[in-house]
């Protein structure tokens, strides 16, 4: 039977768990408003270094594929080389690859700095989160977790107001200069207050005694498989997916190369990966259901500044200035959360409840229109950002509740390219079908748009004549007449596609639920639990 996951006295760390909690928090809330700051500047890398918008987007999905190959092996690095000096050694590359990213002249050089800062970031997510569940016994984890959601929530609903503002104002280098500050200070405060805990100085100091054993098999199939993954979601909707043969090529690659690494990491004696641990029932569970919502989450990420700008004429500050205060519910529910868990409510309780609230607030969006005001986006958003905080921090509580905590830095990479993978295959399908849904639409409309129809006969008829007595050519007239109905068909079949697109993703939510009945509930009192 292995040894629950609850803390020793001894192995309480010397420092304030929270000076702790914050210093982490900091670097990790860098890293994550860096995943979505860069997209509103597209345009103006793109303009400043001479290259197309389409070229510009491999600065998106350079860091993307770097992230995901770095988040499964941050358990077996900091194994490696301790996890204080792998996640300082994080922040130092994030900060160097930062400043090099606003010096960059080319797209080129770009998109090499973007891909270290990448590899950097990747290490921080799991690391500060296997530092909170080894530094705060049981009883406060719910709290401390609500801390580390912060991080992972507020940023990517602030980065779009910020890189707006930035690039707007200033120049796009600033969305990268920024993070220098930051990871300066995070730097110092780590070194001061961060420290390995006892289990993972044994294990360190076993592998000490022993010939160093990496599976560089593992290491490189897991490596191609992620980063064929990644760009095969990030450009398959630019490449006409499946027709194109890159991505089926990518498609292929990624799919031999990640079978072959489940089969290989569950032989190896010494895996790169501990797949093993997916046997954990709640582990499992809460990983299928993070998969699902964070597709929701990140979807609707995608979908509601698309629907501003493209079809209500927003700009990208105005779409960031109405997503924004969805941050703020955020930051309120939290400690919220914090108490409750921290007082023995039943965490899986509360992931229902997040997932009816993601539901119920999918559903409110399918009912928009185009003549809404800011106010009616704004509701259903904090609606939707209230269930996200409502499920996540229990969910992570759960998931971990029964892991071995010589194994939590295993768990948290494994738990955070699963949370990661689940927002870009969310993305990728949310492009995807909205464009193939608005196709659908249109052709649907234009079936009933003929001479033969009285209604849009009448239609083009009175805007025609209205047109000729403005510009007094009555086939110009016409053909503009007929090209504002072309146009009001795109819009309106655009709207119906983000629509559906919604009540997808309210049926996904509620489809998430039934896992939580397989979780086992996770102690919060400091007791042992019997790990099966």
């Amino acid at each position: 039977m292995s040894e629950p996951h609850a803390l020793e006295p001894s192995a309480r760390p010397a420092i304030n768990p929270w000076i702790i909690a914050m210093t982490v928090t900091l670097a990790t809330f860098m890293e994550v408003l860096d995943t979505s700051i860069a997209n509103v500047a597209l345009p103006h890398i793109a303009g400043s270094l001479s290259v197309s918008v389409h070229e510009s987007t491999w600065v998106l999905t350079s860091y993307l594929v770097a992230n995901a190959i770095v988040l499964p092996l941050t358990g077996w690095l900091s194994a490696l080389i301790g996890r204080k000096r792998f996640y300082i050694s994080c922040v130092v590359l994030f900060t160097a690859a930062s400043t090099l990213c606003g010096m960059a002249t080319s797209i080129e050089q770009l998109v090499l700095f973007r891909v270290l800062q990448g590899l950097a970031g990747g290490g921080l997510q799991p690391s500060e989160q296997a530092i909170l569940m080894d530094t705060f016994p049981p009883a406060k984890r719910g709290m401390a977790m609500a801390v580390y959601t912060l991080a992972i929530l507020v940023a990517p609903v602030l980065g779009p107001t910020l890189g707006g503002y930035i690039t707007e104002n200033y120049s796009w280098r600033w969305i990268f200069y920024i993070n220098v500050p930051v990871g300066i200070l995070s730097v110092f405060l780590s070194t001061l207050v961060l420290e390995d805990p006892p289990h993972l100085k044994a294990r360190r100091a076993e592998m000490k005694g022993k010939p160093l054993r990496v599976d560089f098999i593992g290491l490189s199939l897991l490596s191609i498989g992620l980063a064929s993954l990644e760009l095969m979601l990030d450009k398959g909707q630019e490449y006409d997916w499946f027709d194109s043969p890159f991505i089926v090529k990518l498609a292929i690659v990624g799919a031999v190369s990640l079978v072959a690494v489940i089969f290989w990491e569950l032989r190896h004696p010494a895996p790169i990966v501990n797949l093993r641990l997916f046997r954990d029932r709640n582990f499992a569970a809460a990983s299928i259901c993070v998969f699902c919502a964070f597709g929701v989450l990140y979807g609707s990420n995608v979908l509601l500044p698309q629907m501003l700008q493209t079809l209500m004429g927003y700009s990208a500050l105005n779409a960031g200035l109405v997503l924004s205060p969805a941050g703020f519910v955020t930051m309120l529910e939290m400690p919220v959360i914090g108490i409750l868990l921290s007082r023995g409510f039943d965490a899986r309780k509360l992931i229902v409840a997040g997932l009816v609230t993601q539901a119920f607030a999918a559903m409110w969006m399918a009912g928009l229109n185009l003549g809404v005001s800011p106010g009616m986006v704004v509701s259903p958003r904090n609606f939707q950002t209230l269930g996200a905080g409502l499920m996540f921090v229990p969910i992570n509580i759960v998931a971990f509740a029964f892991i071995p905590r010589d194994q939590t830095n295993n768990a948290s990479g494994l738990f955070s390219l699963v949370r990661n993978e689940g927002s870009s295959i969310g993305v990728a399908l949310t492009n995807t079908l909205l464009q193939r849904r608005t196709q659908f639409h249109q052709f649907r409309f234009t079936e009933h748009l003929d001479a033969l129809n009285p209604t849009a006969a009448h239609w083009i008829s009175g805007i025609s004549g209205t047109l000729q007595s403005r510009i007094g050519d009555p086939v110009l007239a016409h053909r503009q007449g007929l090209q504002i109905l072309y146009q009001a068909v795109q819009q309106q079949a655009a709207a119906i596609s983000y629509l559906d697109m919604f009540w997808l993703f309210s049926v996904l939510s509620c489809a998430a639920i039934p896992l939580v009945f397989l979780m086992k509930r996770a102690r919060s009192d400091g007791g042992a639990a019997a790990v099966h």
